[in-house]
C-alpha cells in the first residue's frame, strides 16, 4: 500500500519534470520565433551541436571531459583539504570557548570578502598553477564546514551527554557516541552549503591563468561570443552541481538514516 507521502513525493517528481520540460519548450519557441538574436539566445539544436563538437573534436586543447575532469580535480582536492580540516576544527571551536575566540575572528573576518578580493594575494604567494586555485577553493569551503560542525556541537542536547556520563561512559565514548552523532545532520547541511561554495567559486579561481577547466570554457568562449559553448559549459556545470549534491545527499542517507525521525 502506498503511503500518503509516498503519493505525494511522486506528485513532487512529476512537477519538477514538468519544470524542466517547460523550461525546454519556451527556450525553444523564443529561439524558433527569434525574439532575441541568435547570438544571444542559441538554438537547443545549436547547443546540442556545439556539445558534440567539444565532446568529439574538443574545444581549444581540450575535449569537455578532459576541461571537466581538471576543474573537478581543483575542487576536490579543495574541498576535501576543508572537510579534514574545517570539521574538526569546528568541532573543538564547538567543545571549547579558547579555540572558538582564538579562530572565529579569523573565519568571520574573511568568510563575507569575495573571492576576488584575496585571489590575487594567493596568487602572489602561491603563483598562477593550480595552487593558488586550489587553496581559493580551500578557502571558499571552510567557513560553511566550520560554523555547522561548531553550531552543531553547541546544540546538543546536555540531557543526552548527562545520561551517559551517569551511566559510566567515558569523555571519549560520550563523544563517540553521543556528541559526534548528534552533530552529523547538522554537518552533512554544511557539507552541502560548502559544496555549492566552492563550486561556485571555480570559475573565479580558473580566470587566471588557466587553460582548462569548465569555468574557464566560459570565459575564454565569451572572448569569441560562442554563446553556444556557453550555453553547454554552464548547463554542464549545473548537471554536475547537482550529481555532486546529490551524491551528499546519498551519503546523508547512509550514515544518518535517524534524520527527521528524532
Amino acid at each position: 500500500m502506498r503511503l500518503p507521502f509516498d503519493r505525494l513525493r511522486g506528485s513532487h517528481h512529476l512537477l519538477s519534470l514538468a519544470t524542466v520540460v517547460l523550461l525546454l519548450a519556451g527556450w525553444t519557441l523564443i529561439a524558433h520565433l527569434e525574439v532575441v538574436p541568435e547570438l544571444f539566445i542559441p538554438r537547443p539544436s545549436s547547443v546540442w551541436s556545439a556539445f558534440r563538437e567539444v565532446t568529439s573534436a574538443g574545444y581549444r586543447g581540450g575535449t569537455l571531459s578532459q576541461h571537466l575532469a581538471g576543474s573537478m580535480t581543483r575542487v576536490a582536492v579543495g574541498y576535501l583539504l576543508a572537510v579534514a580540516t574545517a570539521i574538526p576544527l569546528g568541532l573543538l571551536m564547538g567543545h571549547s570557548r579558547r579555540v572558538q575566540a582564538l579562530l572565529d575572528p579569523v573565519i568571520e573576518f574573511y568568510r563575507p570578502l569575495p573571492p576576488l578580493a584575496y585571489y590575487t594575494l594567493l596568487i602572489v604567494w602561491l603563483g598562477i598553477g593550480d595552487e593558488s586555485k586550489i587553496a581559493l577553493l580551500y578557502l571558499a569551503a571552510f567557513p560553511p564546514l566550520s560554523i555547522n560542525a561548531m553550531s552543531a556541537v553547541k546544540a546538543v542536547n546536555c540531557e543526552r551527554v548527562e545520561s551517559a556520563l551517569s551511566l559510566g561512559a567515558s569523555r571519549s565514548q560520550v563523544f563517540r557516541r553521543v556528541i559526534f552523532p548528534s552533530c552529523l545532520p547538522q554537518i552533512f547541511t554544511g557539507l552541502r552549503v560548502s559544496i555549492g561554495f566552492t563550486y561556485t567559486t571555480l570559475v573565479s579561481s580558473e580566470i587566471v591563468a588557466a587553460a582548462n577547466g569548465i569555468g574557464w570554457m566560459v570565459l575564454d568562449a565569451g572572448r569569441f561570443l560562442r554563446t553556444d559553448i556557453i550555453f553547454v559549459a554552464i548547463i554542464v556545470m549545473g548537471l554536475t552541481g547537482l550529481a555532486l549534491d546529490g551524491l551528499i545527499r546519498l551519503a546523508e542517507t547512509r550514515f544518518v538514516p535517524w534524520k527527521g525521525r528524532e
